[in-house]
């Protein structure tokens, strides 16, 4: 005896071995015993063997017609072996009462099952919406097999250019595109980035890495809807000082200015001033939810994308010429000792005399000018002349901050590698197309204007932080708990040292027209200056005010998103300008296992044959293929060209990482497994 059963889903036959009231032990054609209810028995026969009878049946099922068994089909729930007579005979076969079993289960469209080999037709309008859905199936798998063969054949078809960033990076994996794309790299045995860019997808490797930065972080684009900038309409003093900022000559958001008083009278008194558009701008306005959205001004070779608009930035902008809305911080000095007497802060007016460029003044305005040195050839006439002694008495101010610093970090604060500026020539900041020639020329880091402004912000960014820790006013604070290994800088809400700086608190307050975190602190500042001990009743954001923790987690984000896109960007330009200027070899240094830092570069690369050598060692390196999508580029080490290898700087002893190339994370799964793909390389985005 011969039974046919079903078990989890599937038809399978075995000879009977015993039966019981209940179940019957059957074994299977490879020899395995099974237990099955009497229930999921179906069929019981003496012939043929079991094997011949499903071989018989699939071929009967596929014979038949799923509309006309329909048609013959009864109205009322039925059994598998009723549909057999109506479609074979009076008298079916057991073969043909199989094939009718296989074909009803296999057509859950038409017929609907309703126990263990009982079926019932499925209602007429509900049967056509099933066939119809079909049939778009079908055309559309028709459509996917017809774009994953033009992939593979080296075409794109439009619609998967269109969704190309989409496909990589956020697919719906059931659209037919993402689905195409899947298709045709199993087929050809091709990882999907370098299956899209041998089909012409990517025209240009510019624009993947400039759009699938706006994709990822600018989906609506980055314009502006219409917004007008508030007038500031309360009566601010005019501060009795004439204030003079710092920036280079790209810099259209002037945040900050610099002001000195009585100079040789034995007290200095130093003015840091900070735009104050928070003193127009509200939380929960238009303005306000574009700052919030977009949280930082986003930087890159060429080109930047502001946190407000031009028009808003212009009416709140330190601009030289005009009597600028300010939050002042003074800082009182004793003029031979330095020693700090005590600080205030302003709501103001501040008259700005001069916007400096210190890419056209670092080569006047030397530490042995500033010390009283001679000018040598430099333009006697030029403005900046005017202010030698307050920039002098400015620099040995920042000298003695600097290093009282340093005192509390444990270690100098000496940065010998030099900040690198590229200019793309013809370029007035309009988008960049990404074939304009490139100039990298080099800035020493800690020149003196530039340590006159950084120690002036870390004092203003310190100074303001402990004041509102000290009023119980809630801010945006980083600390850093000490400079051991992987320690990184955190922001929170809590007045906590930063040990890289070597302060007691530190809170983003000098930059509001840039970094939304200064914005809102700023609004925190100007209710401390105007309520003193009541401040926290009055300040916008009160203590444990989730909306803090809102914009911390947002910032975080966003920030780290568009130092990545600003990092891959200059190694872009790096690369392309080696290819440019035909550089096939640089000399370099070796500052960790397998990695070599340019001498005169911004470019860190993997080189082989350099294994073996110390830290420190100088080498010539062979330059290998360029790849411009995922910016890669590996290097063969020549030669070495030194004997005893050169001390390590603090910032290579600090363990700072450096941009070299990493894995593209891209969302295309090609396995079975569910893993994603293995890729292609990118820039990985250098530590904030």
């Amino acid at each position: 005896m011969f039974a046919l059963f079903e078990e989890a889903g599937k038809f399978q036959t075995g000879r009977v071995l015993s039966e019981a009231e209940a179940s019957s032990q059957v074994e299977l054609d490879s020899g395995k015993r099974v237990k099955v209810k009497a229930a999921n028995v179906l069929l019981r026969f003496e012939q043929p063997a079991p094997a011949e009878l499903m071989r018989e049946a699939q071929a009967i099922a596929s014979g038949i017609e799923l509309e006309l068994a329909w048609e013959f089909a009864p109205e009322e729930e039925f059994g598998f072996a009723d549909l057999a007579r109506e479609y074979f005979s009076a008298q079916p076969t057991l073969a043909q009462q199989a094939g009718a079993l296989l074909r009803l289960f296999e057509a859950p469209h038409y017929f609907r099952r309703a126990g263990r080999g009982r079926f019932r037709k499925a209602p007429a309008e509900i049967l056509q919406q099933a066939l119809a859905a079909i049939e778009k199936k079908q055309q559309l798998q028709a459509q996917i097999a017809q774009w994953a063969g033009e992939l593979a054949a080296g075409t794109c078809p439009a619609p998967v250019r269109d969704q190309l960033f989409k496909i990589l990076f956020r697919p719906d994996k059931n659209a037919p595109e993402y689905k195409a794309v899947v298709e045709a790299s199993r087929a050809s045995h091709t990882a999907p980035l370098a299956l899209l860019q041998r089909a012409g997808a990517i025209d240009s490797p510019y624009q993947f890495h400039w759009k699938r930065f706006l994709f990822e972080n600018f989906p609506k684009g980055t314009g502006f809807p219409p917004l007008q900038a508030p007038a500031i309409r309360e009566e601010l003093p005019l501060a009795p000082v004439q204030a003079f900022s710092v920036d280079d000559s790209s810099t259209t958001e002037i945040d900050d200015a610099l002001s000195v008083q009585g100079l040789g009278t034995g007290t200095v008194t130093v003015g840091i001033h900070i735009a104050a558009p928070g003193l127009a701008l509200q939380p929960a306005t238009p303005i306000d939810q574009v700052a919030r959205q977009r949280l930082s001004t986003v930087y890159m070779p060429g080109y930047k994308i502001t946190m407000l608009p031009d028009e808003v930035v212009q009416a709140y902008t330190l601009l030289a010429g005009r009597d600028c809305p300010a939050v002042s911080l003074y800082a009182e000095y004793d003029e031979a000792s330095l020693a700090l007497k005590g600080t205030r802060t302003s709501l103001e007016r501040v008259p700005i005399a001069q916007n400096l460029r210190h890419d056209q003044l670092d080569a006047v305005i030397t530490e042995d000018w500033l010390r009283g040195g001679d000018p040598g050839e430099a333009d006697q006439t030029h403005p900046v002349h005017q202010l030698r002694d307050e920039l002098s008495f400015l620099f040995r101010l920042a000298t003695h901050l600097k290093s009282q610093r340093e005192l509390v970090r444990g270690k100098p604060e000496t940065f010998n590698r030099p900040d690198y500026n590229f200019r793309l020539v013809g370029n007035d900041g309009a988008e960049p197309a990404g074939d304009e020639r490139v100039e990298i020329s080099t800035r020493r880091r800690g020149a003196p204007l530039d340590l006159i402004v950084s120690e002036a912000m870390i004092l203003a960014n310190s100074s303001w932080g402990s004041w509102l820790a000290e009023l119980g006013v809630p801010a945006i604070y980083r600390s850093q708990a000490s400079l051991a290994p992987g320690v990184k800088v955190r922001m929170g809400t809590k007045a906590l040292p930063h040990a890289g700086i070597g302060v007691k608190s530190y809170a983003w307050s000098t930059s509001p027209l840039r970094r939304y975190t200064d914005l809102v602190n700023q609004w925190q500042i100007i209710a401390a200056a105007r309520h003193g001990r009541t401040a926290a009743l009055a300040a916008p954001f009160k203590p444990k005010d989730a909306e803090l923790f809102s914009v911390i987690s947002g910032f975080d984000a966003a920030y780290m998103a568009y130092n990545a896109h600003q990092a891959a960007m200059e190694r872009f330009w790096t690369l392309r300008y080696l290819q440019q200027q035909g550089t096939t070899e640089i000399i370099g240094m070796v500052f960790k296992e397998g990695l070599v830092r340019a001498d005169d570069l911004p470019l860190v690369l993997p080189v082989l044959g350099g294994a073996d050598l110390p830290r420190g060692a100088r080498v010539r390196v062979k330059l290998g293929e360029i790849d411009a999508i995922t910016l890669d580029l590996k290097g063969t080490v020549l030669e070495r060209l030194d004997v005893v290898p050169e001390p390590l700087s603090v910032e290579d002893e600090e363990g700072e990482e450096e941009a070299v190339a990493g894995p593209i994370a891209i969302a295309v799964d090609v396995n079975d497994t569910g893993e994603p793909a293995p890729e292609a390389t990118a820039a990985d985005p250098r530590p904030q």
